[in-house]
């Protein structure tokens, strides 16, 4: 076992005794990539995807410009923090300009892909 598998069985434990005290815990894990995470009573679905949104950003932001889909990766998720951001409220001008300015980049982009592998596959 690893120091890392070692410690997910310690986490377990350490869970199942505080949700046998009404504590509500939520944990997914994907033990083969090292991945852990626990969610508290308090998450709600939105919390969640801005949570999971900010993953997708950080992997945007890393790769910069060194991957052929980080401009699209980027401007997706730009898009969906925007929406996300202004779930419960209305978006604004600012917001509307942003989200056609992103969406004219993505399909630029895309369109740069595609030709590029149409002309490769032919």
């Amino acid at each position: 076992m690893t120091n890392f598998d070692n410690f997910y069985t310690d986490l377990l434990e350490l869970i199942k005794k505080y949700k046998d005290n009404d504590t509500y815990l939520k944990i997914e894990s994907d033990p083969e990539n090292q991945i852990i995470k626990i969610f508290g009573d308090k998450l709600t679905s939105l919390e969640r995807a801005r949570n999971g949104l900010s993953d997708v950003s950080e992997l945007s932001y890393t790769v910069a410009e060194h991957h052929p889909y980080w401009n699209l990766l980027n401007h997706s998720s730009e898009i969906t923090k925007t929406l996300l951001e202004k779930w419960t409220d209305s978006l604004s001008s600012e917001d509307f300009s942003d989200i056609d300015w992103s969406l004219k980049k993505f399909e630029e982009t895309f369109q740069k892909i595609k030709d590029s592998n149409e002309s490769v596959s032919n």
